[in-house]
């Protein structure tokens, strides 16, 4: 369950539910797909950026956290993430763009409106 029910732009994706909520909603709008690691400082650096911007956003996009740990790491390696964190936009199922490691807000608020379509 996630920790975040009642927020429509946010929620916590593991191997049972990431088809269902990542890729079937990624045919709606945008997934910002947030690969990170409870132990990774650059994660916690990132974090309250990317959730501050998708606050900022209101729905537009919808920002799905994965903790890179024990099953999940499949999906980690489905998206090949090599290091933490790995961010990953995600439509219609198939990924589009990707960065990683912490980035500045101005980084990662470009890295959205590109991917919205709002350059």
């Amino acid at each position: 369950m996630s920790a975040y029910p009642a927020i429509s732009w946010l929620c916590e994706v593991d191997v049972d539910n990431f088809e269902q909520t990542v890729i079937k909603e990624s045919e709606r709008r945008l997934v910002i797909l947030d690969i990170s690691a409870e132990w990774c400082g650059p994660c916690k650096v990132l974090e309250p950026v990317m959730m501050r911007l998708a606050e900022a956003y209101g729905g537009r996009f919808m920002l799905a956290k994965l903790e890179a740990e024990d099953e999940n790491m499949k999906i980690a390696g489905r998206y090949g993430a090599r290091g933490f964190p790995t961010v990953v936009a995600i439509v219609e199922g198939k990924e589009i763009d990707r960065f990683q490691s912490a980035q500045t807000e101005s980084f990662v608020r470009a890295f959205i409106e590109r991917n919205l379509g709002i350059e």
